[in-house]
């Protein structure tokens, strides 16, 4: 990234520093980011299955991705909808997830944890 066209931030991240670098205009983007990524380590720590930060990080960006992932199919299936549709797609984003999504999600988890072990190294 050209250094004239960015700058640092400092945001904080399950209460430790980082000092990131953000393209110009892109400081509100960057610190919503920040703070879906807190929120999500933040959620798993404080269930006490995992206490190694490194897993955290890697399970709270598996279930951002799950969601994004889940968003972009949604959106998809709503581009082919009717107008009616689209808006009833809409309303079901934000709804939360459902009981087989958050099962298939919850197994997921437990074969990471299995597969990492207890020693918290992610290779």
């Amino acid at each position: 990234m050209n250094k004239s066209a960015s700058k640092q931030i400092e945001v904080q991240i399950m209460g430790q520093s980082y000092l990131l670098a953000c393209p110009v205009g892109g400081e509100q983007a960057l610190l919503e980011a920040v703070e879906r990524v807190d929120t999500a380590m933040c959620r798993i720590r404080d269930a006490g299955k995992v206490k190694a930060r490194d897993r955290i990080a890697v399970l709270a960006s598996l279930n951002l991705a799950f969601e994004l992932s889940q968003k972009e199919s949604q959106t998809l299936s709503a581009g082919t909808a009717s107008a009616t549709d689209v808006s009833a797609a809409g309303a079901l984003a934000t709804d939360t997830v459902d009981p087989a999504t958050q099962g298939r999600m919850n197994e997921l988890i437990r074969r990471l944890d299995q597969t990492l072990g207890n020693d918290g190294q992610l290779l």
